[in-house]
């Protein structure tokens, strides 16, 4: 997959899917724009890349911050290609009756509103141009509820219909918007969950999480031509034709 001379901003850069997808689409050709929380971390990874990486300290839930974003790529790159919302959070991990009220709003506003901030600021960019790719890194749990994650569920679950959304409003302008469910991936938020001890997955073996890259190549494979058919839709990495698709097997 050739990215050569595209802009890719990519949320939740500073570690795990997000880095790994930095990396990914940078040795794909892309100009890659990375955002998040921790200025620190995303300079430094935006030095590792080089010329072709611009690091902006962002905080998803705030829209007028997403949309300084957006800027900042048309600003350095000249436009905006493929945005990536892959920035989210696990916590609160608990009860329901137990939970408190700020965190669980804190995790709607990162795994919720900030995909709507991600699409609201580069959508009327995309449909001025006629072009680009808008993905949401999603999860099983969109579906499936999970003892101790109300939040993340359904914070999930949101995101998930506003990528059909998207799809229908933004589709016929030439705009493609899909979903990816990566499964059980190997990064700190695995930590996180084995950590907490709650439900089937914190006591999953370490070894059965796929390694950050495979999620990253599934990204930049989805921007191609291969994954047209998928457009509106949410692929998973569960499915082992879409791994063998993506290379991974």
């Amino acid at each position: 997959m050739d990215m050569q001379g595209k802009c890719v901003l990519i949320t939740g850069a500073s570690k795990g899917i997000g880095a790994a997808a930095a990396r990914v689409f940078a040795a794909a050709g892309a100009n890659v724009a990375l955002a998040a929380r921790n200025g620190d971390a995303i300079a430094d990874l935006a030095g590792e890349i080089g010329h072709a990486a611009i690091a902006i300290p962002c905080d998803v839930s705030r829209f007028w911050e997403m949309e300084a974003a957006v800027a900042a790529c048309h600003t350095a790159f000249g436009h905006l290609d493929v945005l990536i919302n892959n920035a989210g959070v696990i916590e609160p991990i608990t009860a329901l009756s137990e939970a408190d009220p700020d965190d669980w709003a804190r995790a709607i506003d990162v795994n919720l509103k900030g995909v709507f901030n991600g699409m609201r600021a580069a959508l009327p960019g995309m449909i001025a141009r006629g072009a680009g790719t808008i993905l949401t890194v999603s999860s099983g749990a969109a579906h499936n509820p999970l003892e101790g994650w109300s939040a993340y569920c359904t914070s999930k679950a949101g995101a998930a219909m506003l990528t059909r959304c998207a799809t229908l409003e933004a589709a016929p302008a030439g705009i493609r918007v899909m979903g990816l469910s990566p499964g059980t991936v190997a990064t700190d938020m695995q930590r996180e969950i084995k950590a907490s001890g709650v439900n089937a997955v914190s006591q999953l073996d370490w070894s059965s999480h796929i390694p950050a890259d495979w999620p990253a190549r599934a990204l930049l494979w989805m921007c191609g031509p291969d994954a047209a058919e998928f457009a509106g839709q949410e692929i998973s990495l569960r499915d082992e034709a879409i791994r063998r698709r993506v290379g991974l097997i």
